[in-house]
């Protein structure tokens, strides 16, 4: 933060200086007292396991300049043990609420425009891919790792600076209202919905309402020149299309069918990368190859490169930006292990991003394309009550694709192996207890030339499968 002081943290959190100097200036955020920099405000956050006003004085020993508060007996506490430290103490009402309306007053500050980019699936990837193309040609400031909620938002706009030309900022969803209240912080003036998928859908119980919130990334749009916003959408979800008419701002349709303004025509693998041409109002433009797997991410380098035309870079460079980008670590990463082939796909999952791991799978060249494909996928969390349901359907997916065998872990998955037994299917399908197990199996089992795919929520600890073999 850049000309902040204690008076404006004050000013617009309303809370109360219990003692220190209210021209002092704050630069940095941060939760954790293990990270406190120079000029640094510590935000004090209670959780459900964790109440951060036990480490105030942690974070004032490392460092901290100040701290917010909404217990004051941490204050009297400081006091009775430090005398004469007159760090500055903030009390507020709350300090979630407290740290929100900081990073809205951090961004208030800044000109530079920013994009929101939000979806079920693929939104990390997007923001990356986003950046990359705007690259190009300008500086850009990104969200950093996962910081897309209503915590790490805020943190978020808090690093913001006007050094950058532009911002991509990656906004999450999980529970009803979270992705309106963090976009109301941002003051973005354009955004990405990259789909509508059944991820969280336990909060929403149909995916129509699932895109009404995801909708609600407008409300970033604040209220000045609204034909001046813009609201990219991924022409191929027929959900976005639905709704689409419900939005007050200019919207513009990107995908690879006839109604996009944007559109990936020719889509073609090459070693499981994909290579297509990108047409403009029905016009070729220019011909692209991605360097990350699967033909997903066709329609993610496609809203990266409409939203780089909307800013004016010069689409031949984005497009050279973009073939850089080969993704991050967990996301469809390549690792070899004795002559096989590693996927890394571990760090989340939803039915949607499971098959298309699976096309992935099935389309990979390797080697003479001799050995076998296997697919290790676990439970896929935060689907409701309908989860088997959903199991099910990536089951039924699987049976139709040509791959060679099956590993399964968790509850859940074993619908997948259900689905695949009323299919008849001939892929040899076998179900572990724990991923250790998995691992030894694969170190034994595996052969030049064989394509592991590994999916399934974090939470099931995959990765783990993956480290285990390259690391073993």
């Amino acid at each position: 933060m850049k000309n902040v002081t204690i008076k404006d943290i004050l000013e617009c959190t309303g809370g109360t200086l219990l003692m220190g100097d209210a021209d002092m200036k704050v630069e940095h955020l941060s939760t954790d007292s293990r990270e406190i920099g120079e000029s640094t405000l510590f935000v004090p956050i209670v959780g459900a396991n964790i109440n951060g006003h036990d480490y105030v004085e942690k974070a004032l020993m490392a460092g901290a300049i100040a701290t917010l508060t909404a217990e004051e007996e941490v204050f009297d506490y400081w006091l009775d043990n430090h005398a004469g430290d007159e760090r500055a103490f903030i009390l507020v009402n709350n300090t979630t609420e407290a740290i929100q309306r900081i990073g809205k007053m951090a961004r208030l500050k800044l000109t530079v425009p920013a994009v929101g980019i939000t979806g079920s699936v693929g939104k990390t990837t997007t923001r990356e891919m986003v950046a990359a193309a705007l690259s190009a040609e300008k500086k850009v400031y990104k969200t950093d790792k996962n910081y897309n909620n209503w915590l790490g938002v805020p943190l978020t706009l808090s690093e913001m600076t006007d050094d950058d030309d532009i911002a991509v900022l990656e906004l999450g969803l999980n529970v009803r209202g979270e992705l309106g209240l963090i976009s109301s912080l941002t003051n973005i003036e354009t955004a990405v919905i990259t789909n509508i998928g059944v991820a969280h859908i336990e909060f929403y119980g149909t995916q129509d309402e699932i895109c009404k919130e995801k909708f609600t990334v407008t409300n970033g749009f604040f209220d000045e020149n609204p034909q001046e916003k813009r609201l990219f959408l991924c022409g191929n979800d027929p959900y976005l299309m639905k709704h689409k008419d419900e939005c007050k701002y200019p919207v513009t349709i990107y995908g690879s069918l006839d109604n996009a303004e944007y559109r990936a025509v020719n889509i073609h693998p090459e070693n499981g990368k994909y290579c297509f041409d990108l047409y403009i109002r029905g016009v070729k433009r220019l011909s692209a190859c991605l360097s990350v797997l699967g033909e997903h991410n066709v329609l993610n380098a496609v809203a990266a490169l409409a939203v780089a035309d909307h800013y004016g870079v010069d689409l031949d460079k984005a497009v050279e930006k973009l073939a850089q980008f080969t993704g991050f670590k967990n996301r469809l990463q390549r690792y070899e292990y004795n002559g096989a082939l590693i996927i890394d796909d571990t760090y989340n999952a939803s039915p949607a991003s499971m098959k298309a791991g699976l096309d992935v799978l099935c389309t990979m060249e390797y080697k003479d394309n001799n050995g076998r494909r296997i697919a290790v996928l676990g439970d896929m969390f935060e689907l409701g009550a309908n989860a088997p349901q959903y199991h099910y359907e990536v089951g039924v997916y699987a049976a139709s694709k040509k791959f060679d065998e099956l590993i399964l872990i968790g509850e859940n998955a074993m619908e997948i192996k259900r689905a695949l037994v009323e299919a008849n299917s001939m892929k040899n399908v076998y179900a572990f207890a724990d991923t250790q197990a998995i691992t030894e199996a694969l170190r034994k089992e595996l052969k030049d030339g064989d394509i592991v795919y590994l999916k399934a929520s974090n939470a099931m600890k995959l990765h783990s499968v993956t480290e285990g073999l390259i690391n073993g």
